[in-house]
């Protein structure tokens, strides 16, 4: 496996919207997408171009959201995972499992279009993260 680029930051929340207004006013964010849902993986997602990487603000969509969990024990929300592109996904997952890895659930589509995965932090210094096929043209 060869790890690529750092895609995205992933930051829970318990409003998209707030969040939003918070990285424009103090943070000058200026390149905001468009909210969408995504109820396959209960969430709501608005991704924020940064010059080098995105931040991917993740609302839960109803109450059996994993993001709703997560919004329990830090209400406020806060930082839930980072995302690294890698060539082929499920090359990555084989070579993650081979090397005893807990690799979470099979490979599924993200809300770029292109299948992703999550590895569990147990394996990664308490660090949630999710690899993502490098997606063809914008992500």
């Amino acid at each position: 496996m060869t790890l690529g680029r750092l895609n995205h930051v992933g930051i829970a929340t318990p409003s998209i919207a707030q969040s939003i207004e918070t990285y424009r006013t103090l943070l000058g964010a200026a390149v905001v997408g468009e909210p969408f849902d995504l109820p396959a993986q209960g969430v709501k997602v608005c991704f924020i171009d940064t010059p080098n990487t995105q931040i991917e603000l993740i609302e839960p969509y109803d109450d059996s959201s994993p993001i709703a969990g997560f919004l329990k024990k830090n209400p406020a929300g806060g930082q839930h995972h980072v995302c690294f592109e890698v060539p082929d996904i499920h090359a990555a997952v084989a070579d993650l499992k081979a090397k005893g890895a807990t690799v979470l659930g099979e490979p599924r589509i993200g809300a770029h279009g292109t299948p992703i995965v999550f590895v569990h932090p147990k394996n990664m210094g308490g660090v949630l993260v999710e690899l993502m096929e490098t997606p063809h043209g914008d992500h």
